[in-house]
């Protein structure tokens, strides 16, 4: 059972985390670099410069060791990750749960909203240099949001009465009533609509990468049977 585990989630979790690498190279990499030009002063947010185009920022290519680590880190991340979701998925299987491809796809949709959407609704990802509140607050934030909206999924999913329900609908509400940190005053060198293509795009991509997780280890999983 183990060595199932362990198969499934760490070639769904690397396959998962390569894609999220060179979706981030292609799509994320060039917004970041924009904002460094702010945030060195090649460009000023208003100035006669600042209007360049994402599209125009020379990405300098692949660079190398820099971006090879990138795409090694992703998959690292993503095979954690992996490991969380075949877990789960253990557990949901001895309870009655099928899981196969097709459902391995809805769970990675539920990783993506535990993991990122439910967090990133009130704390979204921020480019360097934008003014934020206490990184131990967020992360303390972040985690329980996260996890908060993991119970609440599985209780929507396999919850047998209106209270588990109710309960789920609690979960999902409550960090946000309460609020993310946030800081005292909101600055920063780079234009916001950087900030907001940054952050759509980074959401985006570990959608993908989060459909592709599940989708894989539900497929590996019934496949090693």
């Amino acid at each position: 059972m183990f060595s199932r585990i362990l198969t499934s989630a760490l070639i769904a979790g690397a396959a998962a985390g390569l894609v999220s690498g060179l979706l981030q190279f292609f799509f994320v990499q060039p917004v970041l670099l924009h904002v460094e030009m702010f945030e060195g002063g090649d460009l000023v947010h208003f100035g006669a410069g600042g209007g360049a185009s994402p599209a125009r920022v020379d990405t300098g290519g692949f660079a190398g060791m820099r971006d090879i680590l990138s795409i090694a880190f992703s998959m690292l991340i993503y095979s954690g990750y992996g490991l969380v979701l075949v877990a789960i998925m253990t557990l949901a299987e001895a309870n009655g749960a099928v899981i196969n491809a097709r459902n391995g796809l809805i769970w990675g949709v539920a990783g993506f909203v535990a993991a990122l959407l439910a967090p990133g609704f009130s704390l979204p990802p921020q480019v360097p240099g934008a003014s934020a509140a206490d990184i131990m607050d967020r992360q303390i934030w972040w985690y329980a949001t996260s996890a908060a909206a993991a119970v609440a999924l599985y209780l929507i999913a396999f919850g047998k009465n209106p209270v588990s329900w109710g309960v789920a609908v609690i979960l999902l509400l409550a960090p946000h009533v309460i609020g993310a940190p946030q800081p005292d005053i909101l600055t920063g060198p780079a234009p916001t609509e950087l900030g907001n293509m940054f952050a759509s795009r980074a959401i985006g991509v570990g959608m993908v990468a989060w459909v592709v997780l599940g989708l894989l280890a539900g497929h590996f999983w019934k496949s090693s049977e």
